[in-house]
């Protein structure tokens, strides 16, 4: 059984209520989620004060305490992302709010995503998925479970019910929707 369908087997029973199966599945989403994790901060700038492991950590605790009927390993992981975008949201907030406007967690998205080499301020990144999922959600979302829930083109078109050729042209237009948006924020 491949680890994809072994970990959804897994999470399934778990959700039946079956511990055992827990006792598995979490060190598999333990480590998924550091790999996520460290891909994003991999993308960062220096000088951040939030850690990859403190975010799992604390995206870990989140999601185990969830009470949702999950579907498949995409579904949890798509949960994932929705929750570490809060999370670092929340953490570039607060630590903006501490310095009174500077340092903003910043990060440098790669591939068909959508920043310079430099970096992009998170909250000006999630300023424009918010304007984004104002007018077409399908494509923020895309972005969103990309980007911070790691999944693949294939895993996004499972998730959302398209195919894969429609997920990845409308990555590519929603990663020109969000690169111009993005410029235009930080610009102004």
């Amino acid at each position: 059984m491949s680890e994809n369908k072994d970990l959804t087997r897994l999470l399934n029973d778990w959700v039946q209520g079956d511990q055992a199966a827990f006792d598995q599945a979490a060190p598999l989403l333990y480590q998924e989620l550091h790999r996520i994790a460290t891909q994003i901060f991999a993308r960062e700038r220096g000088q951040h004060t939030l850690q990859a492991t403190a975010l799992v950590h604390e995206a870990y605790v989140r999601l185990i305490g969830m009470d949702v009927e999950l579907s498949n390993r995409d579904h949890f992981f798509a949960l994932a992302a929705r929750l570490m975008r809060r999370l670092l949201i929340n953490h570039a907030k607060a630590r903006k709010a501490s310095k009174r406007g500077g340092g903003a967690l910043c990060i440098t998205l790669h591939e068909d995503q959508l920043a310079a080499d430099a970096g992009t301020d998170l909250l000006v990144l999630d300023a424009a998925l918010s304007r984004l999922s104002e007018h077409d959600p399908r494509k923020a979302e895309i972005l969103e479970l990309n980007y911070f829930g790691g999944l693949t083109q294939p895993a996004i078109g499972r998730l959302l019910n398209i195919s894969e050729s429609t997920v990845r042209r409308e990555q590519r237009t929603a990663t020109l929707w969000l690169r111009k948006f993005m410029t235009d924020l930080e610009g102004a």
